[in-house]
């Protein structure tokens, strides 16, 4: 495995090695022992996955504190824009956001720390992506925010996304408590 440092510290990629043959391929997708070796020391204790038509955007979502999550996402089928939204106060790239094409061929990870909002917009029909959360969910502490909000303005280069209720009726950020 290797990690991939981004403009933004904290948030990485990671690219796994992938052993293909006549057969198809192998790889480890998780490996604490590797990654601990690598500097990448988070504990994970829940799992998610979402199936996507083209066009959905889910996102831009953070848990309040104490039930802040990280995020390793992955995709098993399919491709995505990943995006991870600083919201730390302190950071000097405070509302800054990077971006990642994930996808069932290039097989990397991007990591999303805690005191980030997360959200991706499906670049294929029936996406896959897996997550692992280093908090559990609590809708309660549960946060979104516009996906097209102009303070942050991600360039997501699509037009009319799909959206859940919750991503329809979303806040703009400066309309939020940041808790970070």
């Amino acid at each position: 495995m290797e990690i991939i440092k981004t403009a933004i510290p904290d948030v990485v990629r990671i690219k796994p090695k992938v052993f293909g043959d006549d057969r198809g391929y192998f790889f480890e997708s998780w490996n604490k022992h590797t990654l601990l070796q690598l500097g990448f020391d988070v504990d994970f204790v829940q799992d998610n996955q979402s199936l996507s038509m083209k066009g959905v955007l889910r996102g831009m979502h953070f848990q309040r504190p104490p039930y802040t999550q990280g995020k390793l996402v992955r995709v098993i089928q399919g491709r995505i824009l990943d995006v991870a939204v600083d919201l730390r106060k302190d950071s000097p790239t405070f509302l800054k956001y990077e971006t990642a094409v994930l996808s069932g061929e290039n097989k990397e990870l991007f990591y999303v720390p805690e005191g980030f909002a997360h959200g991706f917009l499906t670049l294929e029909d029936h996406t896959i992506v897996n997550y692992k959360c280093s908090e559990r969910y609590v809708k309660d502490a549960e946060v979104t925010f516009r996906w097209d909000d102009p303070v942050i303005g991600i360039h997501w280069n699509f037009e009319q996304p799909l959206l859940s209720e919750r991503d329809k009726e979303a806040s703009f950020f400066n309309e939020i408590d940041n808790p970070f």
